[in-house]
């Protein structure tokens, strides 16, 4: 996949929230604020203040290119986004915000998109990655999913190989598979044997069919009868804590239980250590912690319905994929492709307009103050 984009940075936290309505909230505070009251909410870097003006991101309605300073417009309608791994949170889509948005991948998205992010371990979704992730990989080059985002010539060698048609997510569950970090970046084998390809993708595919949660058109993914997690007691409207009882299997959200969870879903960890569902739920009690202040304290009074129903979901994700590890860390591609095939195919070297963005420009956009953007 050469074509790949550093993470988007956000510059100030208060434009991503769990919960889309308090992102509509802050934006109204802010829109209100007169200065010098409206610099100090609006957070300003040396890339983004109130008073300087950016253009449209690709794809959204914008409120306004002026100076938000000047007219802010109405609120956008907030987007969703992997904010952290496996925390899919809400943003506000208005480039005025964002220090650096990264226009090239909101030209590519759509329904037909799906991101590889390096974690350093692969990590796949269908929502926008944004803030401190890894190198972005686009599966697709352009809208429609009309141009893979893989080395030229690939796919035609893999059919050749394989003895059966090769597609794009094909190679991507294969990554999944057999992909490792490695000293070079995100190292991929391609096996020599058509059986050990067809083994990849079917692990691939489950591994993907769970990460994308449902999304794209899929089933959600559940556990078996007997291990699926439920509603115990009702999550309190303030939960002052996350705690996790190993013997009966239980998470406790303050008063509120939810059980089973098995403890494969509590010890999975996110780069860096943390625990996936404390981060998860820190995430959702940043709000009220003595230390927020400005924008980002504005959050939901009570803890809205939508956050359980995700926190299951989210028990679930992990718990399937602690139960895929083993057979991940023990999958093996077998015998190698040599350099030579893949070089005398075209393969390797990658040519230098695969690792650049496509010309995807259809129509015009706005740019800075409502002038249409020259690319």
């Amino acid at each position: 996949m050469p074509w790949a984009v550093g993470p988007l940075r956000l510059g100030r936290a208060w434009v991503a929230a769990p919960d889309p309505a308090a992102l509509r909230a802050r934006w109204a505070a802010l829109a209100g604020a007169e200065e010098p009251e409206q610099e100090r909410l609006f957070r300003p870097s040396r890339a983004r203040t109130p008073t300087a003006g950016a253009a449209a991101l690709p794809g959204r309605r914008s409120p306004s290119t002026a100076r938000f300073a000047d007219a802010p417009g109405p609120c956008p309608e907030p987007v969703r986004v992997l904010r952290e791994p496996f925390d899919e949170q809400w943003l506000l889509p208005d480039q005025r915000l964002i220090d650096l948005a990264r226009p090239e991948l909101w030209r590519v998205l759509d329904e037909h998109q799906l991101f590889a992010v390096e974690t350093p371990e692969l990590l796949v979704t269908a929502h926008l990655p944004v803030g401190r992730l890894g190198r972005i990989r686009p599966l697709h080059r352009r809208p429609g999913g009309a141009e893979p985002n893989l080395a030229p010539g690939l796919l035609p060698l893999l059919g050749e190989r394989y003895g059966a048609r090769v597609t794009p997510q094909d190679v991507l569950c294969w990554i999944l598979a057999a992909g490792r970090p490695g000293p070079r970046g995100y190292e991929v084998p391609l096996t020599a044997d058509p059986g050990r390809w067809r083994a990849g993708l079917e692990l691939g595919h489950r591994i993907l069919a769970v990460q994308l949660r449902g999304g794209r058109g899929g089933e959600p993914p559940r556990l078996p009868g007997g291990r699926r997690p439920y509603v115990r007691s009702a999550v309190p409207a303030r939960p002052e804590g996350l705690a996790y009882d190993p013997a009966g299997e239980t998470l406790s959200l303050g008063a509120g239980t939810i059980s089973p969870v098995p403890a494969g879903a509590w010890e999975y960890e996110a780069p860096g250590g943390s625990r996936v569902l404390e981060a998860w739920f820190a995430a959702r009690a940043a709000h009220r912690a003595p230390e927020a202040e400005g924008l980002e304290a504005i959050g939901p009074a009570a803890w809205p319905q939508a956050w359980t129903s995700e926190l299951l979901a989210l028990v679930t994700t992990l718990a399937l994929l602690a139960d895929l590890a083993p057979q991940r860390a023990e999958f093996t591609p077998g015998p190698l492709l040599p350099a030579a095939a893949l070089g005398a195919a075209g393969v390797l070297p990658p040519p230098r307009w695969s690792r650049r963005p496509a010309s995807v420009l259809d129509h015009q956009e706005e740019g800075p103050g409502g002038q249409f953007a020259l690319l």
